[in-house]
């Protein structure tokens, strides 16, 4: 980054150069992990922008609906071979087995390339909003290209949508200061999301999940409420990084989480958890299945498709199908009796503290929402239950083992979340006139990622 940060903004004064030498740099970047699945960026890349300038040129309907169709059956024909025939064909093998059928299928074992979902998810918004007639396709090659892969989103999001970021590549940027400033404490802030939450959380749930069947349900409530916390400091760790890279480099990308722990009820969960995959749904599934407008019966299938696909999208396993099942089931009555909208303020807005009403909203959130993160977590569903069940059990009332100091950094973490809510990210607004204090505060945080963090581990998010 800081190399390219300064090559970068040398070139400031001739766009083109400047998207060059950034598709360049994304490029150099994916490659560096696996140099052959650039081919499929180059695929996905290729194929909508091809189909942009088709459909720019095509009125006829029937032409721009084919156009539309092989499009998508492309990438996601892409998709669906790396990150789902293995997962289809053994479960056609199990199934079989329940008969007395046995079967020796070819599997591909292949390994799943980074981001891949993302930035499938990124093209196709592009060309679906050019097929609905909501966006101009672009002939600049280099920039759409830079759309689709640009670095800090090709490995894990957020997703972008060609409508907010490709204006934002055409023009000559200029070097903004303090949108700079902003940026490196987004990144900051990430840092420690990433390195002190997740990684010290991480070491505690990965004891717990692999001994689970051994250990009281005390420990096994830890276990669960430490993954809730490792993967939102994770993946929205890796958000505020790369949005607040784009800030150093003259972009606002989409926001993707909005403090969703404080969230009230499930249907506020949603709409602050991992923002640009949600409305993505929202906008190309939901909605188009006619949403909430329809019949109660149809309402209800359309919920529970957006969140078997959401769970669906995460990975090729039942269990992340059951953990989208069980938000669809949370979710359901919400929207049925038109609850869902019911927050959509900030908790305690205009007030320090939140009352006993909305402490119980938010306490039972939280925890139906760590209930769904075993599902998650778990590596099938066998396991997930009888985690769940150990929980459950009456050692739940016994002492916990282990992780005392790993709940001071996620005590500390909420306490500065809660009163930076009402900012993009926790620490944008620090309301504090010297800078002599506001450093003090920049230089602790960097010393507690130095000397505080866990064990280095990968981002959980790449997996998918």
């Amino acid at each position: 980054m800081p190399i390219v940060f300064g090559i970068y903004w040398l070139l400031g004064k001739n766009v083109k150069f400047q998207n060059l030498f950034l598709l360049a740099a994304s490029y150099f970047f994916y490659a560096w992990w696996d140099w052959r699945y650039l081919s499929l960026i180059l695929v996905c890349s290729l194929t909508n922008y091809a189909a942009g300038l088709l459909l720019m040129m095509h009125d006829n309907k029937k032409i721009r609906s084919t156009i539309l169709i092989i499009c998508c059956t492309v990438c996601l024909g892409i998709l669906g071979v790396f990150k789902y025939y293995d997962f289809f064909v053994n479960s056609f093998v199990d199934a079989a087995s329940l008969f007395g059928v046995q079967m020796h299928p070819h599997t591909l074992k292949l390994i799943l390339p980074v981001g891949i979902s993302f930035y499938t998810f990124h093209t196709l918004s592009y060309t679906i909003d050019v097929y609905r007639r909501k966006f101009e396709p672009t002939r600049d090659v280099v920039s759409f290209f830079l759309f689709v892969s640009i670095f800090p989103l090709a490995m894990a999001g957020p997703i972008e949508r060609a409508t907010n970021l490709l204006p934002q590549i055409y023009p000559r940027r200029k070097f903004d200061y303090t949108l700079a400033v902003d940026g490196c404490r987004q990144i900051l802030w990430g840092l420690f999301m990433k390195i002190v939450i997740a990684d010290n959380c991480a070491l505690e749930v990965n004891r717990i999940f692999l001994n689970y069947d051994v250990s009281t349900g005390s420990t096994l409530l830890m276990g669960a409420i430490f993954f809730a916390f490792q993967i939102y400091g994770d993946f929205a760790g890796y958000s505020n990084m790369a949005v607040g890279i784009g800030k150093l480099l003259g972009f606002r990308f989409l926001r993707n989480f909005n403090f969703p722990y404080f969230s009230r009820d499930i249907a506020e969960f949603w709409r602050r958890w991992h923002i640009s995959l949600n409305t993505w749904f929202r906008d190309y599934l939901y909605i188009p299945l006619g949403g909430s407008r329809v019949s109660k019966l149809k309402v209800a299938r359309n919920t529970f498709v957006i969140f078997l696909v959401s769970g669906f999208w995460h990975g090729a396993n039942w269990t992340f199908i059951a953990w989208g099942a069980f938000h669809a089931l949370l979710f359901l009555p919400e929207i049925l009796t038109g609850k869902n909208r019911k927050f959509t303020n900030t908790v305690a807005e205009n007030r320090v503290f939140p009352n006993l009403k909305e402490i119980f909203q938010m306490g039972i959130t939280f925890l139906l929402v760590v209930a769904g993160w075993i599902f998650f977590r778990a590596e099938t569903i066998g396991q997930a239950v009888d985690y769940i069940s150990g929980l459950l059990s009456p050692t739940i009332l016994s002492k916990p083992t282990g992780g005392r100091f790993i709940f001071i950094y996620i005590i500390s973490f909420v306490i500065i979340e809660w009163f930076g809510r009402n900012g993009e990210f926790a620490i944008q607004n620090i309301p504090l006139k010297y800078r002599i204090v506001r450093w003090a505060i920049y230089f602790t945080l960097i010393f507690v990622i130095v000397f505080c963090g866990g064990v280095s581990s990968e981002f959980i998010y790449f997996q998918f």
